[in-house]
């Protein structure tokens, strides 16, 4: 069967069944991807023939348990997703109301088949109801050397040549920075205000990226600071958070216009690549324990 023709049968089945069974009801999350919808429907068809199915859903239709509710005597787990567009979150709440000490879970979503949308969350509400206990999940953490940069002076210099030639000359500070990544294969993490956050997955690369950004900047008439740290780091989408991202912008800040400082832990990491660094003594960066070395990179 193909998706068109599963497509013409769930409506044949909704007129049969009395009630809408296309996909965008039942599965609205795979409703825009052919490759979903695809999926969903090879297991449908695994599940039954388009008769029995019919049959299936028109009996499932006709059949009324409420009387039976209140007989039941073992722990029940109700699981039901709270915008579910085939079964109203109501009908969730009716058996969770005449079912003896039963459990509600209302999650988020839309799809009234459990193998769309969230499936994690379904199954982690079971594990939680037979054991009582959840798993602590240890969150994606990755590997990254993470830059930031700086323009030093910012405000000084917008209110020295004004608001219109200020955002120019920003755009093309912020063009070369983005020309300078494609080139060093850097990740843009995020930007805020005139500065940059960038991961890579090269500590020699973000280096010399650093030192490059820094040396075009000054081509512009203006000074940027950078700073460099190595770690792991936890992902977020596609955002980066933790410790490592912290001592970056720590580092960043305690150095001068148009210099690229970087921690110990980077200064090791590249060690044999040619770059050299000058010692500028140990520090305490605000937050972070301990006392750290930082190097500065000599061009």
């Amino acid at each position: 069967m193909t998706i068109e023709q599963w497509d013409e049968f769930v409506q044949r089945l909704g007129r049969e069944w009395g009630g809408p069974v296309a996909v965008d009801v039942f599965a609205p999350s795979l409703a825009a991807d052919a490759a979903g919808r695809s999926a969903y429907a090879n297991y449908l068809r695994q599940a039954a023939s388009p008769g029995a199915a019919i049959d299936i859903m028109s009996m499932n239709g006709e059949i009324d348990v409420s009387a039976a509710l209140p007989a039941i005597r073992v722990p029940t787990l109700i699981v039901h997703r709270a915008g579910d567009r085939l079964i109203e979150i109501a009908q969730a709440r009716y058996l969770a109301a005449h079912i003896r000490d039963a459990q509600l879970r209302e999650l988020a979503g839309e799809d009234h088949t459990w193998i769309a949308g969230d499936g994690d969350a379904i199954v982690d509400e079971i594990e939680l109801f037979l054991t009582g206990t959840r798993r602590d999940v240890e969150p994606d953490r990755v590997l990254a050397t993470v830059l930031f940069t700086d323009i030093v002076g910012s405000t000084e210099r917008a209110a020295s040549i004004g608001d219109r030639h200020w955002r120019d000359l920003l755009e093309q500070h912020r063009a070369m920075v983005r020309r300078k990544l494609g080139e060093f294969r850097g990740r843009e993490i995020d930007t805020a205000g005139d500065g940059f956050l960038v991961a890579f997955d090269g500590p020699g690369r973000a280096v010399r990226c650093a030192g490059a950004i820094a040396a075009d900047a000054a081509g512009l008439g203006l000074e940027v600071r950078a700073g460099l740290h190595a770690g792991e780091c936890e992902l977020m989408g596609d955002k980066l958070s933790g410790l490592t991202i912290h001592i970056a912008a720590r580092v960043a800040a305690l150095a001068s216009p148009g210099e690229v400082l970087v921690s110990s832990t980077v200064k090791d990491l590249v060690a044999g690549s040619g770059l050299r660094f000058a010692e500028r003594g140990s520090s305490v960066l605000k937050g972070v324990p301990g006392t750290w070395q930082i190097y500065s990179l000599q061009h």
